[in-house]
């Protein structure tokens, strides 16, 4: 029991919300055949050991997917120690029990074998259920960016909270919060290689400032392609930014495509030369290649091994 009165905390956001009733530990026998776990009611505000059986899962569960390594890695932790933080519940009815949070811990237990488990039994309507279930998600240490995003995005709507009122919840400032907000107007493709972790925050912050789509996907394809830094991705976003200005401008007299314009940077670099493309009707042209002198002439010559 000195475990159990040890690990309470539910992380400050979570906390919040549960701080305003006093904790009180107590074990329900099981001893009498009349008076199994969870006949007795549960006192809200108190930690009871209630029978696995007898709870359900949060309908308001955002989290979908569970690594089933790490629970297999849980479920023998709690064979050997036991369970050491409770699981969060309400109570429905007599024997009926509601999960708020902690459904990782929920479903370790059961693969344990674990009969009966410690649950802090609090009073809760659908709306904190929502809140507490949102933010025990978002609390979690191995979430990536479009988690946390979507979750923010039910909070806000759901809970009907402003955007500074969500960062206080939990615990971040408001660009932080405004950032991840951000990256659900990314394309679909991008969120998914943001979530499989092909893409890291910092790649996709660089990616959220390039307005249109097409621009993002081809800056997508070469981060991927070339396994381009953060810091490269930022450089190669602004001169994206920059070419759109310049025909914004009209400094130039016929702009070319956005990936037929990068062609031809690419190509200027390679060869050290102004390069250029000449592109006709039904995609037709020509690459025209300038040079100074026979030895320029030589040195393309090479590049192109000619």
């Amino acid at each position: 029991m000195g475990a159990l009165q040890r690990k309470t905390g539910l992380g400050k956001g979570l906390g919040a919300l549960l701080q305003d009733e006093d904790i009180q530990i107590t074990k329900q026998k099981v001893a009498e055949p009349v008076a199994p776990i969870g006949t007795a009611p549960a006192a809200a505000g108190s930690i009871n050991f209630i029978q696995v059986s007898q709870v359900s899962v949060n309908p308001f569960q955002p989290r979908a997917d569970f690594d089933q390594q790490a629970l297999l890695e849980l479920s023998d932790s709690i064979k050997l120690q036991g369970l050491i933080q409770p699981i969060t519940v309400r109570q429905l009815g007599k024997n009926e029990y509601q999960l708020i949070s902690g459904e990782r811990r929920l479903r370790a237990a059961k693969m344990a074998g674990i009969q009966d488990i410690p649950a802090y039994v609090r009073t809760a309507n659908d709306q904190q259920m929502l809140e507490m279930a949102l933010i025990e998600n978002i609390q979690r240490e191995n979430l990536n960016a479009i988690e946390v995003a979507i979750s923010f995005q039910r909070m806000i709507e759901e809970c009907s909270l402003k955007q500074e009122e969500l960062g206080d919840r939990v615990s971040k400032n408001r660009s932080t919060v405004t950032n991840y907000l951000r990256l659900l107007k990314l394309p679909p493709v991008i969120q998914a290689a943001i979530r499989d972790n092909q893409l890291s925050m910092g790649h996709a912050r660089a990616l959220i400032n390039v307005g249109e789509v097409d621009k993002q996907l081809w800056i997508f394809k070469e981060i991927l392609q070339k396994g381009l830094s953060v810091r490269r991705t930022e450089q190669l976003v602004r001169e994206v930014q920059q070419a759109a200005e310049f025909k914004k401008k009209g400094t130039l007299a016929k702009a070319l495509p956005f990936q037929l314009q990068k062609v031809e940077d690419d190509l200027a670099s390679k060869f050290s030369s102004h390069v250029k493309l000449n592109v006709k009707a039904k995609g037709k042209g020509a690459i025209e290649i300038p040079f100074e002198n026979e030895d320029d002439l030589s040195r393309i010559l090479e590049l192109l091994d000619w």
